[in-house]
């Protein structure tokens, strides 16, 4: 304990002795300390980015960053704490400002991610926090609502109810905040909280209490606060880049070293272990002698000090580490052999440490593989063993069985940064296995057991599954609790993320998204009308439409599909999949939507009627598109949003619908048929229905708006 403390005590002597100004330069301004590399004036600091500002108006004087004329509270060796500035909204005060910026753009600085939260304070308030991360934009905010004031409590902290806070980015430099309000009648609420605010801060600094409702104690209170600076020398530059410069090095000097930043951009000098002073001076790293102090120094007895470490040791005589918290110094006894007793005991008490050891992971072993073995038994490995038995001799591809530890290996034990996806089914990890084959490994959370047999066939039949547009199953892992199935990997993510990620909308043209649809429904087609027993997916959306480098549709997620025997004309299963892309026959009253989640359908139905198709296209569908083929695939769409199966095409219809439109030039009346032109005789079950359902955020009172799809507009 006693060289814990002295170790932290050096820590903190050399932070002290850190903060130190060039030499000839103002240490200080008001009572903050200036250390070198920032200086006042651009001559006293290593670049004009980390030029100080001392303003001698105030008293005591206070300093600013030259660069952004922001006040400066602290400034460490990591860090520079700056004063705040909040958004305000009063609701009988227009003067009040509801809109605030800080741009730290061109400089060393970023926003600390680790010690700053995004608050909003108020009972009828919505804070947003929108900037720039790097060349990304980001938006995010929170909700704060209360009633009455008796419902505010200090406790509560900020979880919704008159204070809330959000997280921000990492390498955040630029944000802007507005505060507004959620509803204009509040005159329940205008006695104790007429205004709302907005304002990044120290989370360790800020503490809400009721009173901060009321504007002139928040005000006063929010002053005290400040916002958290990381800094670093060498924008965007690494130690080793920087190194190869050795004019502008900034960590050059004797005994001074170099590490890289972890939260910002750039690198930092330090002084090692053993060594005090301000590493960015010349001479700056000075030696510490812990044996300069007697009393206070590591070693019972000789100490001896070294460039940057110390030593201790016994005098003659004496035996022992010679350390104050170790063994100390002992006189040597020669009546008893002391050290041959100590090691004699110390190696029984080794063997029979290694001994339990042994049986305990032999045991331990032994019961995981008896555990496999049971999962084994009781997830039908004995029946599809059979199975794949009999498909050899067949001659009918297999599927293969993967023991638990080669899906263990290949995932590195689950590792997180090997997570594809997570949905309602389970979490699908990528794998590389033995032969170099990258798969992916999907783990389900429930398992019904009651339903062993029925998956071991649906196993067996996905594996005979093989059509160029869907998703191969490979295999399947007995040993655990829950099977874990093993598939083909798809490299180029999944149709809803083209559509819906910004960066990628403009990725996919006009004639391959029509060459995916016709994919997509060839493979819905093969799976009804072709495949040794019908296989309906029941689950299809955009997220499950996996798209190759090349964007060919691969049709995947079978988690909620059902095999029907080529006999049966109606699926009478439980409804399964998105309860927004159901069909709408299949919908219990249970699963009864509102009007608000068949919006999305009705507007493009009604646009339809209404001519206003093109109003709901991207810009690059318009402009690559035909027009007449564009309604035409429209036309389509409308048929297969009908709510009686009667009425829809069936897949293979609509496969081969798609195809002829993408294939062939349009001729007048081949394209755009009625209803009634459909040919409905066959394969009732085979339903192309997909709603468009709407969006749902949570109520959590906190959310990114990079995660908000934007909602269709009122007709």
């Amino acid at each position: 304990m006693l060289l814990q403390f002295l170790i932290c005590l050096s820590w903190l002597t050399s932070a002290s002795a850190a903060l130190e100004a060039k030499p000839g330069c103002q240490p200080t301004c008001g009572n903050v300390k200036i250390p070198y590399p920032f200086g006042v004036g651009s001559k006293c600091s290593i670049h004009p980015s980390y030029s100080i500002d001392c303003n001698k108006s105030y008293n005591p004087h206070r300093p600013f960053l030259s660069t952004k004329n922001l006040q400066v509270v602290s400034i460490s060796q990591t860090e520079v704490r700056i004063s705040n500035q909040a958004a305000v909204s009063c609701h009988d005060d227009l003067t009040k400002i509801n809109y605030t910026q800080t741009n730290l753009s061109g400089t060393p600085y970023t926003f600390s991610d680790r010690k700053n939260e995004f608050y909003g304070v108020g009972c009828n308030t919505v804070a947003l926090i929108g900037g720039l991360v790097g060349n990304r934009s980001y938006v995010g905010g929170c909700i704060s609502y209360c009633e009455t004031k008796d419902s505010v409590k200090a406790d509560m902290n900020c979880s919704g109810i008159g204070c809330c806070q959000t997280p921000i980015p990492e390498g955040l430099q630029l944000f802007e905040t507005y505060v507004g309000s959620i509803e204009e009648n509040i005159t329940n609420i205008t006695s104790f909280g007429n205004c709302t605010y907005g304002f990044m801060a120290e989370q360790t600094k800020y503490q809400f209490s009721v009173s901060d409702l009321q504007y002139d104690r928040f005000i006063n209170k929010i002053k005290d606060v400040p916002v958290v600076l990381d800094w670093a020398i060498g924008e965007n530059l690494t130690c080793e880049k920087a190194l190869q410069d050795p004019e502008t090095f900034a960590c050059k000097y004797k005994n001074a070293t170099c590490y890289n930043a972890s939260n910002t951009y750039g690198y930092r000098c330090n002084c090692p272990s053993g060594y005090e002073g301000n590493p960015y001076l010349i001479d700056g790293c000075q030696d510490v002698n812990e044996c300069e102090d007697h009393n206070d120094n590591p070693c019972a007895s000789i100490c001896t000090n070294n460039l940057g470490k110390y030593t201790c040791s016994c005098p003659k005589g004496e035996h022992g580490d010679g350390m104050k918290n170790g063994t100390g110094c002992t006189r040597n006894d020669k009546k008893f052999p002391m050290i041959i007793v100590t090691l004699g005991v110390s190696l029984g008490l080794l063997c029979l440490l290694l001994c339990i050891s042994w049986l305990y992971f032999s045991l331990k072993k032994r019961k995981l593989v008896k555990l496999r073995e049971k999962f084994f038994r009781q997830n039908g490995g004995l029946l599809l063993k059979r199975k794949i038995s009999s498909s050899h001799e067949s001659g009918v591809e297999s599927a293969k069985l993967f023991t638990s530890n080669e899906l263990k290996l290949a995932t590195n034990n689950y590792d997180e940064s090997r997570i594809l996806g997570k949905g309602g089914f389970g979490t699908v990890y990528k794998g590389i296995l033995p032969d170099k084959r990258i798969v992916a490994i999907k783990k389900s959370k429930l398992v019904d057991k009651s339903q062993t047999e029925q998956f071991i066939n649906e196993v067996e039949i996905l594996i005979q599954v093989n059509h160029r547009n869907v998703v191969k199953l490979l295999g399947c892992c007995l040993e655990n609790e829950v099977p874990l199935l093993v598939y083909e990997y798809i490299s180029n993510g999944n149709l809803y993320e083209h559509i819906h990620n910004i960066s990628r909308m403009s990725s996919i043209s006009w004639e391959d998204r029509l060459r995916i649809a016709a994919e997509t429904a060839g493979a819905l087609a093969y799976l009804h009308s072709a495949a040794s027993i019908p296989v309906i997916h029941r689950d299809v959306k955009s997220a499950n439409i996996l798209l190759e480098g090349n964007y060919t549709a691969k049709v995947a997620d079978f988690g909620a599909s059902r095999l029907v025997p080529l006999d049966q004309t109606q699926i009478t299963t439980l409804v399964q999949g998105t309860l927004g892309y159901l069909d709408p026959e299949d919908e219990t009253p249970e699963f009864e939507r509102s009007e608000e989640e068949r919006y999305l359908a009705t507007y493009f139905i009604v646009s339809l009627k209404e001519n206003r198709l093109f109003q709901l296209l991207e810009p690059r569908i318009i402009e690559e598109g035909k027009s007449k083929q564009i309604i035409a695939y429209s036309e389509l769409a409308k048929r297969c949003l009908n709510l009686k199966g009667e009425k829809r095409p069936t897949m293979k219809e609509v496969a081969m619908e798609l195809e002829g439109l993408r294939r062939f030039e349009m001729h007048p009346g081949a394209l755009g048929r009625n209803d009634d032109s459909t040919s409905l005789q066959s394969e009732s079950n085979d339903i192309c229905y997909v709603e468009l359902s709407s969006y749902k955020d949570d109520a959590s009172g906190q959310y990114s708006m990079e995660e908000m799809p934007a909602k269709v507009p009122p007709r």
